[in-house]
């Protein structure tokens, strides 16, 4: 939150007149899986998920920056699942851990897909968004909130079409405790809450920058996500430390850094 602040007065002080910030799609409270929900939709978060809260709370300080500093032309992006193949293995390590093995991913080499009841999101590719903040900045209409996402939305068999994989249909309430019951064993490094935040975003209408901006993707969801789940069975990555392609080290590294775990002074959360 204090890096949010130091960067609104640094904008401020450097007589910025325009403040493009990357919000999410995750800053919504609770909402429909369809209708689509426009801006307009409360920013306040899924009241399970920290990701959320956060993200909410961030748009609270620029709501009080626009307040303060009208001058300055500020633009907030809420952008779906932002997927691509240079953050492959980034993705894997955060969201799936060690354990995965990646050639698993390969189309026609997974066996089945668990179907979460009730699971429907939305993806982009990550040059996409980089195009949405390219129009955020250069157009002096463009002000206020904007969602960013392409089609289709995406569901677990619509994947599993892709693969070349079956599903098997799994509730809710079996999904997250087998969640919560890998990230205690520390089998799988993302807090349940992040099935949550899935299961509980609403899906988003991005008509406003369309027609506002001109924005367009040119990659479907599924070229997005059909991108990064190829990038995990080839290990691949990027130039950044972040981004570094997969490898048997940095495999051991996750295991032996404790696979579910925080930084430290940080607290796990209890779910």
């Amino acid at each position: 939150m204090r890096g949010t602040a130091r960067v609104i007065q640094a904008a401020a002080n450097a007589g910025a007149r325009c403040l493009v910030v990357a919000s999410s799609i995750g800053v919504y409270a609770p909402g429909p899986k369809d209708p689509r929900v426009d801006e307009a939709w409360p920013a306040t978060g899924i009241p399970t998920s920290t990701y959320s809260i956060h993200k909410a709370m961030i748009e609270r300080q620029l709501d009080r920056a626009e307040e303060r500093r009208p001058e300055i032309r500020t633009v907030r992006l809420r952008p779906a699942l932002i997927f691509q193949r240079a953050s492959a293995t980034e993705q894997r390590r955060l969201f799936a851990g060690p354990f995965v093995p990646g050639a698993l991913l390969r189309v026609g080499r997974l066996p089945v897909l668990p179907d979460v009841e009730g699971l429907r999101f939305q993806a982009v590719h990550a040059a996409d968004v980089a195009d949405a903040y390219r129009r955020a900045i250069t157009d002096p209409r463009a002000v206020g909130a904007y969602n960013v996402a392409a089609d289709p939305v995406l569901d677990v068999p619509t994947i599993a079409r892709a693969r070349h994989a079956r599903t098997v249909r799994l509730p809710r309430g079996v999904a997250r405790r087998a969640l919560t019951a890998a990230y205690k064993a520390h089998l799988h490094p993302s807090e349940p809450s992040w099935l949550d935040l899935a299961l509980e975003t609403p899906l988003i209408d991005s008509s406003r920058i369309r027609a506002e901006l001109g924005w367009k993707p040119r990659h479907s969801a599924i070229q997005a996500i059909d991108e990064l789940l190829d990038g995990v069975a080839d290990g691949a990555g990027g130039a950044t430390p972040p981004l570094l392609d997969d490898s048997l080290a940095r495999r051991l590294r996750e295991l032996a850094g404790g696979v579910g775990t925080r930084a430290p002074g940080i607290p796990r959360r209890a779910d």
